[in-house]
């Protein structure tokens, strides 16, 4: 599958569970995609037991931001093992939050979707969680889309 080049986006979701007023939660992915325009349905792959699974068990309301590849940092910072918490990673972060679900939409991405979660298949050692298009939001994200192939973080140019 490494010879599959494929989109890199971040996936967020605010837990209202964690602290006093909740927390952002968030990971790298390169599983998203489109499913469905009617009704306008997108798709992420979560490793079963990761943190992301676990609040998307709990709770149905998520977010995408395509990312650019000026933004392989984030990328990386939010695909590291043994990283910072996400909360000092969301500080470091320049984001807002959607309108729709609460969660963090990063700034200067090419795009964000916002979902709600519809289905939930577990398939192997991840669950696919199909979600419901609620939002979209087109932004001023500059460059080309960042792209993972070969095991590395790549650009169209």
């Amino acid at each position: 599958m490494a010879r599959l080049a494929a989109g890199v986006v971040l996936v967020t979701a605010h837990d209202p569970e964690e602290g006093a007023h909740g927390d952002d939660v968030g990971m790298t992915a390169t599983a998203f995609m489109s499913v469905s325009l009617e009704p306008p349905l997108a798709l992420i792959s979560l490793r079963n037991d990761s943190r992301m699974d676990e609040l998307l068990a709990r709770q149905d309301q998520w977010a995408v931001s395509l990312l650019t590849d000026g933004q392989r940092q984030t990328a990386g910072r939010f695909a590291m093992k043994g990283r910072l918490s996400d909360r000092l990673l969301f500080q470091e972060l320049p984001h807002s939050h959607g309108a729709t679900t609460g969660a963090a939409l990063v700034d200067g991405a090419l795009a964000a979707v916002e979902c709600r979660t519809e289905q939930r298949v577990t398939a192997g050692d991840h669950t696919l969680v199909i979600g419901r298009v609620l939002a979209t939001h087109l932004t001023q994200g500059e460059g080309g889309p960042l792209l993972y192939y070969g095991g590395r973080y790549r650009s169209l140019g």
